[in-house]
């Protein structure tokens, strides 16, 4: 395949343009693309950017490309990459308003065959990520998560099957934890501090979702609670009356569910009032910790709790991005700044390695493999031979007056 030997083989090749910044906040390098730059002229260097950017995920997706696209903003006022400007290509991976693994590897390729893209930042999704992977290993493309919660994308059999083009090869990494910490987290707060001892389980059966309502289920029994049922919805599905009744049969004290706003996280909360379990508490991971959830929701939001693996503070961080975009940080706002911050300094590094030259691709992840500290906005941390952070850091929000609130953070690296 051509862009595979491009990929493999071929440096960036130089871009000459003149673009104002207007031009560039409007212009995209894919089709349904966004780029931003900081408007100066030179030679261009792309940093990809792989999010669901419309429908229900957008309030997830958009807020991660923002931290994207400030990160190149500082990485250009700092010059990091010398007489280069660096540009943020963002393209959507959702269709029909919910993320989609196939336009994802469709994502990957386009960005694999412009040979100025240095590394791709994304996904959000980990079903996503099931696609895209395979893509990264053999096309020799750095690609650097933000977001995937999933352990199985970087250990174990389900891992090795994603890399048969290049098995020794790492080129996936991710800068947040797994959700076999963040599952357990959350399950211990509901037993330990909020004393919850009877949960119905549902989740919606796709690779995140599942993943972290098993985690969540083993340990809430391990705290001593009880899991009176686990299901699984349909692919779609809008309507969970009937699960939720049968749910109320067996006086559960919580729900929990694993997936996202998209796949019906926020709707299975509202419609737990018409169950008769509207006052018990409401559980879920980083896939409902959004402002969609709370418009799905409604006035029902109250009593809510939601993990997010990755660190609540970074107050410069907070004000620079509140002062850039007029809106607030999202959940994984700092994570994709971290990402994108990360492959950039990577690419500066390999830059300075190769006689001030642009690097190829494989130079870089020669860079990502390195087991080097990354000093950044959410701690400090490596990657581990798996590609996964060293960084394990869950913090835990709680709806109060229709708004997620700070409740408490953990490292479990320590």
């Amino acid at each position: 395949m051509r862009c595979a030997h491009i990929a493999r083989h071929v440096g960036l090749a130089t871009i000459v343009a003149v673009l104002s910044l207007g031009l560039a906040a409007c212009s995209g390098n894919a089709p349904g693309g966004q780029s931003s730059n900081t408007g100066s002229s030179g030679n261009v260097i792309k940093v990809g950017a792989d999010l669901p950017v419309s429908g229900g995920d957008a309030s997830d997706g958009m807020p991660t490309a923002n931290g994207v696209k400030l990160a190149v903003i500082d990485a250009n006022k700092r010059k990091l990459i010398p007489d280069y400007t660096i540009e943020a290509s963002v393209v959507d991976d959702a269709v029909n308003g919910v993320h989609n693994p196939s336009q994802g590897a469709k994502n990957v390729q386009a960005f694999a065959s412009d040979p100025s893209v240095i590394g791709i930042i994304g996904p959000f999704n980990s079903n996503v990520a099931k696609a895209e992977i395979p893509l990264s290993n053999s096309l020799g493309i750095a690609l650097i998560s933000p977001a995937n919660t999933n352990p199985d994308l970087t250990r174990g059999p389900m891992a090795a099957e994603l890399r048969t083009a290049n098995p020794t090869q790492l080129t996936y990494f991710r800068v947040c934890t797994t959700d076999d910490i963040q599952g357990p987290a959350g399950a211990d707060y509901a037993a330990q501090v909020l004393h919850l001892k009877r949960a119905y389980v549902m989740d919606d059966n796709e690779t995140y979702g599942r993943g972290v309502a098993d985690q969540w289920a083993s340990r809430f029994q391990t705290d001593g609670g009880t899991v009176l049922a686990h299901d699984h919805i349909t692919k779609g599905q809008q309507d969970f009356h009937a699960l939720l009744t049968r749910a109320a049969s067996m006086n559960p004290d919580v729900v929990f569910y694993g997936g996202t706003t998209s796949t019906g996280g926020g709707l299975v909360r509202k419609q737990m009032a018409d169950a008769g379990l509207g006052s018990i508490a409401y559980f879920g991971a980083d896939g409902i910790r959004n402002d969609q959830f709370l418009t799905d929701a409604g006035t029902a939001a109250n009593g809510s709790y939601a993990t997010v693996a990755t660190v609540n503070g970074a107050p410069d961080f907070l004000k620079q991005y509140q002062a850039q975009f007029g809106q607030p940080v999202g959940s994984y706002s700092a994570n994709g700044y971290v990402a994108a911050m990360v492959l950039i300094e990577a690419t500066a590094a390999a830059m300075k390695a190769n006689g001030g030259k642009v690097p190829t691709r494989a130079q870089v992840l020669d860079e990502l493999r390195s087991g080097k500290i990354h000093h950044t906005i959410i701690g400090d941390f490596s990657f581990d031979k798996n590609g996964d952070t060293t960084n394990k850091i869950i913090t835990t929000y709680g709806v109060r007056n229709g708004a997620w609130v700070f409740v408490t953070q953990k490292n479990y690296a320590k």
